[in-house]
């Protein structure tokens, strides 16, 4: 099977991702309609048997499988399908792809319509030369990541629509592999005060001087000694701070909401303990909502996902880049189900969420190159 060849088509490609650009998926407001019936049209032709599953009106997840008729391991491919909003600042129009000096320019080249578009594109070739894989292909196109996957890839795994032994998460850059991602933690902390004139602020209790304080020490909180080669160590960023009445008054009360990032073998409750450690050194009364929590993810380098990767790419004479991942992406969302997952992509690294977004077009016809190379040798 190795030597077989299987033809990507760029010009295919490129036309795919033309059309992929055009059908507006911003989200907010979030509507993925038209590029769902895209997708889901284009699957069907492709023989897939493709279901559609709505969480709420015009959210629509694409899931379309390509059985093999040989056992019942299944392998997961997901890109999503909504983008960002784009914003005013274009020069190029951001929902008319835009080709020049070998790059496409347009809302969704990098995040993440590039990607769903190799994707397309390197089912389509395996489809074409009429390669019979070893396990079951799912290729799901999700919507709604852009605000947090809660109509998207999240019901579909917890009501058990989607079922996989492995995972491809489609949206990463320049052909990493994403095999870490630190925790992620939002949290508001409400600090309490006393009231007092302006005049006289011994006789008042000032929370938003607790909170200088508190936010001077939090650039010195650690979590264990636990450390990443893939990850810098964990960090706390203050998003928003906000308290007070009046100028002329001891303010009794202080907002700060934070952003907590964490890594693999790190527990919340471990990062909690660390935060009130800091609080109640300098606040007399508080309160902490959290208002999300994300785990840490990690999978073994060795894993077959990663090792298949790495060799599709070299085959090609890429450089796979083994990486961790700062931000949160949906791969934590896998861990949950003992599903073994990691993220790769090959948009421009840089572009996702800019203005004249882009991505290279020689890039993106490798990576449907790697996906092929990866789906047609790949071995659980």
């Amino acid at each position: 099977m190795r030597n077989l060849p299987v033809m990507v088509n760029q010009e295919r490609l490129t036309k795919t991702l033309k059309t992929l650009i055009s059908l507006d998926s911003q989200n907010p407001p979030g509507d993925e309609r038209r590029v769902a019936e895209f997708v889901g049209a284009y699957l069907t032709r492709l023989g897939l048997t493709v279901k559609t599953y709505v969480f709420s009106a015009k959210r629509i997840n694409v899931v379309g499988i390509l059985k093999s008729g040989k056992n019942r391991k299944s392998l997961l491919l997901t890109p999503h399908l909504d983008t960002v909003p784009a914003g005013k600042s274009w020069k190029f129009p951001p929902l008319k792809a835009t080709l020049a000096k070998g790059r496409i320019y347009g809302l969704g080249a990098t995040d993440c319509k590039g990607n769903l578009a190799c994707g397309l594109e390197a089912i389509q070739a395996l489809v074409e030369d009429q390669i019979n894989l070893e396990y079951d292909l799912i290729f799901a196109a999700t919507a709604d990541e852009e605000s947090g996957s809660a109509l998207g890839l999240i019901p579909l795994l917890e009501h058990k629509l989607l079922k996989a032994d492995a995972a491809v998460v489609l949206d990463a850059d320049d052909f990493e592999i994403v095999v870490t991602q630190k925790g992620l933690m939002h949290l508001t902390v409400k600090l309490r005060g006393k009231k007092a004139h302006g005049a006289y602020p011994r006789l008042g209790v000032n929370a938003i001087e607790q909170a200088a304080k508190i936010i001077t020490d939090l650039k010195n909180l650690h979590f264990g000694r636990i450390k990443s080669k893939y990850l810098h160590p964990a960090t706390v960023n203050v998003g928003t701070i906000k308290g007070g009445d009046k100028v002329n008054v001891v303010s009794d009360w202080c907002e700060l909401e934070l952003d907590i990032r964490f890594l693999p073998g790190t527990h919340p409750q471990e990062v909690l303990r660390a935060l009130k450690k800091v609080i109640s050194r300098h606040g007399r009364q508080y309160q902490i909502q959290i208002q999300g929590v994300q785990n840490p993810y990690s999978i073994n380098p060795h894993h077959p996902l990663v090792v298949g990767l790495c060799a599709a790419m070299k085959r090609l004479n890429i450089k796979p880049r083994i990486s961790g991942s700062e931000g949160a992406t949906v791969i934590t969302f896998f861990k949950e189900k003992n599903i073994p997952a990691v993220a790769t992509g090959f948009g421009r690294e840089g572009c996702a969420h800019i203005a004249d977004e882009y991505a290279d077009l020689k890039s993106l016809e490798k990576g449907a190159k790697v996906l092929v190379e990866f789906l047609k040798n790949y071995r659980f």
